[in-house]
């Protein structure tokens, strides 16, 4: 069986990563910078940091910033009128998922103009030409979009996420700087680091995996595991571990795919606007629990890479509920909900539930299931 593993050309890591950012530009040639970042992190200073870099070095760029927490087409389609309106030649994208999510779309539909109707990407579609060339800046700890071939579009009309693979979207190089990181509040610290530990395990026991993919996402898991609440209370050691157990996460699961954690927690993104990693964070206790019977012995080494003692000397049973109670436990240390019971309506169930089943993540779930048993999960959530 042959197995694809993509990953970016370049990655700076540590303290100070974005001081690498001009000289990149500089040697490829570049000349001028299309930022996508939004409106939060440009008024509180955040994307400065990284201009102030440009300025410095004399290199050109125009902001983007027409960008939602989930990011609609009518976000795309205006980011490629302004880009091509710029002159610009390379992308920086600034921000969580949001910002590189609407810079992946931008810079295939620019490269790939068959593709200017926004719906044609969902899936994997079969565009022929590498995006406009990205530069990713994360400021958040979870969605490791600075390294994978996934993005998210929200389809408003249809209330739903869109999610596109392609392996011509990927940054060309990413810049995970935990200094970027630091004005993150509590509450998004937690849910994007949820949202890192739920790539790392769904990444694990995915039907994709395999050996390489494997070893990523135990690692991840375990730095996740230690880091998440030190993260959370704002400690530099917290950070600067968390900005590299996410980005493990994503080297993995953006090549073997996720499950129906991500499936269920997309129409909740679409419909109520819930932030993605809070929506995984609840959800993934109990879709482990359901799909356990089909992960033969990966939950005894999950409950071993968060930390958990004398695994060795359990059942089965006993180190799948460990596996399981650790999750729990680390998303109640850092303030998650416990339930869907704030959020979800019983009356839209239905509609989640085909939305989930129809969602491109669900056929990599290790356990097959149904529209019938996702809506059970559901309401055994609300």
């Amino acid at each position: 069986m042959m197995n694809r593993f993509i990953l970016n050309e370049t990655s700076y890591h540590g303290a100070g990563a974005i001081s690498a950012i001009a000289d990149e530009a500089k040697a490829r040639g570049f000349k001028k910078a299309f930022v996508c970042s939004d409106p939060d992190l440009i008024q509180f200073g955040v994307t400065q940091k990284v201009l102030d870099i440009l300025e410095k070095a004399g290199l050109a760029y125009e902001i983007y910033s027409d960008i939602k927490p989930n990011p609609t087409i009518e976000n795309v389609q205006h980011g490629v009128e302004a880009i091509k309106a710029s002159g610009a030649d390379y992308i920086i994208a600034i921000g969580g998922g949001s910002s590189m999510d609407t810079a992946k779309a931008v810079g295939i539909i620019v490269t790939n103009p068959e593709f200017a109707d926004v719906r044609s990407l969902e899936g994997v579609a079969d565009t022929k030409n590498k995006c406009m060339p990205i530069f990713a800046v994360p400021t958040t700890a979870g969605t490791a979009a600075e390294v994978t071939i996934n993005y998210v579009i929200t389809d408003v009309e249809k209330n739903r996420k869109m999610v596109c693979v392609d392996p011509h979207d990927i940054p060309v190089v990413a810049f995970v700087d935990p200094d970027m990181m630091r004005t993150m509040p509590k509450g998004l610290t937690a849910a994007t680091g949820m949202d890192a530990l739920t790539h790392a395990i769904e990444g694990y026991i995915t039907k994709g995996a395999w050996e390489l993919s494997d070893m990523f996402h135990l690692k991840a898991i375990e730095i996740i595991s230690r880091s998440l609440r030190d993260a959370v209370n704002n400690t530099p050691q917290g950070r600067e571990d968390m900005a590299l157990g996410q980005y493990i996460a994503g080297m993995g699961f953006s090549n073997v795919g996720l499950g129906i954690v991500h499936s269920m927690a997309h129409p909740l993104g679409a419909f109520y606007d819930t932030p993605h990693g809070i929506a995984n964070a609840i959800i993934l206790p109990t879709v482990m629990e359901y799909n356990a019977p089909a992960t033969g012995e990966k939950y005894r080494e999950i409950a071993r890479a968060m930390g958990v003692q004398g695994v060795d000397a359990m059942s089965q049973a006993e180190y799948r509920q460990a596996a399981i109670d650790a999750v729990r436990q680390l998303a109640l240390d850092v303030g998650i909900p416990a339930d869907l019971k704030e959020i979800v309506k019983r009356e839209d169930i239905p509609f989640l539930a085909q939305s989930a089943y129809d969602d491109a993540c669900r056929p990599g779930n290790p356990r097959d299931t149904s529209v019938e048993e996702i809506s059970k999960l559901y309401e055994s959530l609300i």
